[in-house]
C-alpha cells in the first residue's frame, strides 16, 4: 500500500469511528479518534513527507464518495405532516423565545420539553398551557435525558436550542431516531461535526435545517427578491457581519448563554458566530443552490483586549473571569471567494463598544443594496452617488416587498421575535412540512455557513493563509434549484 493510499485509509477509519459521548471536542481536531495521542500515532505511520494541509486535503478527498445507503438531500421532500408534533431540546433564553413563536403557529403540538434546568423546563411547560396546549412531558434528568425522549414514536421533529457543543450529538441522535431536526446556529464549529450532520441526514433521509432566522427578516427577504429579479445586475460582492456588544453575557456565571459562550472566547480565535450575517448574503448569491459555492477564505484577527478589560472592571481580581486568558481577537475580519470569483467581507465582533450591525450589503453591476439602515443605490433610478433611504425608499419597498412578507408580515411583526423573523421562520417550515415541500435551507447550506468558524480559526492560526471550503454537496450544488422562497 502506497503512502497516499495509507493516509486515505487512516482518514476513512477515523471518520467511521463511533462518536464520543463527550461533545466538547477540540475545534481544530481533524479526526474522530478518541485521543490526540492515537491520532498522532497514526499520522506518524503515514510518513514525514506529508504536510498537515496535504493530510486535510486527503481527508476531504476520502469524503468524495457518499456512503452506501445514503442519498443526496438538497431538495428532500418528506411525507406530509398535517399536524406537527415537535419536542424542544433546550428552553433557556433562546429556546424559550423559540417556543413562544412556535406556539403561535396553527397545527402544532409540543409533546415534550427537554432541559436539565428544571425551572426553565417548568416555565416552558406553563407557556404551552397558557396557549391552550396540553402540558408537555418534561425530561429534566440530566444532559443526556434527551435520549430518553427520542425513544418516543409520537414526535415528528425536534427543535434544538442548546449550547454549541451539543448541537451535533443531539441532531445526529434525533435523525437516527427518525425525527426531523431544526437546529439553532451553528450546526457545528468543527469541520468533522458539520460532515457528521450532513452524512447523517443523507443516511436517514430526514430534514435537518439550521434555524437561521435572519433569512426571514423583512429587509433580507426584499433584497433577495430584488436580486432574483435582476434589479442590481450580476452579483460581484457581499458584506456580512455579526457585530453585537455581548460583554454583559460574561456576568452569566451559573446559568445563561454567557455561562458557556464566554468560554469559547478563551479557547478559540476566529469568527465564532458567522451565520447571521452570512446566511442572507449566501442566499442572494445562490450558494450551494445551482449558482455558486464558497471556494476559500482568508482570516485575520485583531488583538484580544476587550474581554480582559471588562473582567478587570466588573469582577474581583481572584474571580474566574479574571483568571481566564481570552485569546479570540476582538474583531475578526475574513474574506471569502466563491467559485465564480465573487468576494464576501465577513466580520465578527461581540466585544467592542459599537452599535449592532450585520452589514448586509450586496453589490451588483447595476447597483447595491445595504442594511443598517436600509438603503439602496440602483442605476437609472437615482444618482448612484447618493443612497435612496428613509421615506424615499417607500416606492422601492412597495414594488419589491417579498411575497412572503406581503402575506404574513403584519402577523409576523405583531407576533414578534427579532421584528417578526422568528415567527415567519417557524410558520414557513411548518407549512413546508404540511405541504410536503422542501425546506428553504437544506443541510448543506447550514454546514457551509457553519464551517466558516473552523476555517477562520485555521486561517488565523496560519497568519491569514487561504483555507479551502469542503464541498458538502460533493458537486451536486451545481444541479440544486434555488429554494422556493
Amino acid at each position: 500500500m502506497g503512502r497516499k493510499d495509507h493516509a486515505i485509509r487512516i482518514m476513512q477509519c477515523s471518520r467511521d469511528t463511533d462518536r464520543t459521548e463527550n461533545p466538547g471536542r477540540d475545534v481544530l481536531q481533524m479526526s474522530h479518534h478518541e485521543s490526540r495521542r492515537g491520532f498522532l500515532r497514526d499520522l506518524a505511520s503515514v510518513g514525514a513527507g506529508l504536510t498537515v494541509l496535504q493530510l486535510t486535503g486527503i481527508a476531504e478527498a476520502a469524503r468524495n464518495k457518499r456512503a452506501r445507503g445514503s442519498a443526496y438531500v438538497g431538495e428532500l421532500v418528506a411525507p406530509r405532516i398535517e399536524n406537527l408534533r415537535c419536542a424542544f431540546i433546550g428552553v433557556g433564553s433562546r429556546g424559550a423565545g423559540q417556543l413562544e413563536r412556535f406556539l403561535e403557529v396553527q397545527g402544532v403540538t409540543v409533546p415534550a420539553i427537554v432541559d436539565p434546568h428544571v425551572p426553565a423546563a417548568e416555565k416552558a411547560a406553563a407557556a404551552c398551557e397558557m396557549k391552550g396546549h396540553k402540558k408537555p412531558d418534561l425530561y429534566t434528568g440530566g444532559v443526556h435525558d434527551y435520549k430518553r425522549m427520542l425513544e418516543r414514536d409520537d414526535i415528528d421533529a425536534v427543535v434544538i436550542s442548546t449550547p454549541w457543543d451539543w448541537h451535533v450529538p443531539q441532531a445526529v441522535d434525533a435523525m437516527k431516531a427518525n425525527k426531523h431536526v431544526f437546529c439553532e446556529v451553528p450546526f457545528s464549529y468543527t469541520v468533522d461535526g458539520n460532515w457528521e450532520v450532513v452524512e447523517t441526514a443523507e443516511k436517514t433521509q430526514k430534514h435537518c435545517m439550521m434555524l437561521e432566522n435572519v433569512c426571514y427578516g423583512r429587509e433580507e427577504l426584499m433584497f433577495l427578491n430584488m436580486v432574483q429579479k435582476g434589479v442590481i445586475g450580476d452579483l460581484l460582492h457581499g458584506e456580512a457581519a455579526y457585530i453585537h456588544d455581548l460583554r454583559i453575557q460574561m456576568k452569566d456565571i451559573e446559568y445563561g448563554t454567557g455561562s458557556w459562550r464566554t468560554l469559547h472566547e478563551s479557547k478559540r480565535n476566529g469568527n465564532l458566530y458567522p451565520t447571521h450575517g452570512l446566511g442572507p448574503v449566501a442566499q442572494y448569491m445562490g450558494i450551494d443552490r445551482g449558482e455558486d459555492r464558497f471556494s476559500f477564505l482568508v482570516s485575520i484577527g485583531s488583538p484580544a483586549k476587550g474581554r480582559a478589560k471588562y473582567a478587570r472592571e466588573n469582577f474581583p481580581p481572584d474571580h474566574a473571569r479574571n483568571k481566564a486568558r481570552y485569546i479570540c481577537g476582538d474583531i475578526n475580519s475574513s474574506l471569502i471567494q466563491t467559485e465564480k470569483g465573487r468576494s464576501i467581507l465577513l466580520q465578527y465582533d461581540t466585544t467592542t463598544p459599537r452599535p449592532y450591525t450585520r452589514l448586509n450589503l450586496i453589490q451588483g453591476t447595476k447597483g447595491a443594496l445595504a442594511g443598517f439602515p436600509t438603503r439602496v443605490a440602483i442605476e437609472g433610478r437615482a444618482n448612484t452617488h447618493e443612497w435612496i433611504e428613509g421615506e424615499k425608499l417607500d416606492p422601492i419597498i412597495q414594488e419589491f416587498e417579498h411575497p412572503l412578507w406581503k402575506e404574513m408580515g403584519e402577523r409576523a411583526a405583531k407576533t414578534g421575535g427579532h421584528g417578526g423573523m422568528d415567527f415567519l421562520m417557524f410558520w414557513r417550515l411548518v407549512q413546508n412540512l404540511k405541504n410536503g415541500a422542501a425546506m428553504d435551507q437544506n443541510v448543506y447550506e447550514g454546514a457551509s455557513w457553519s464551517v466558516v468558524s473552523a476555517l477562520t480559526e485555521a486561517s488565523v492560526k496560519k497568519r491569514g493563509r487561504t483555507i479551502d471550503f469542503p464541498d458538502f454537496t460533493r458537486g451536486q450544488w451545481k444541479t440544486t434549484h434555488r429554494a422556493a422562497i
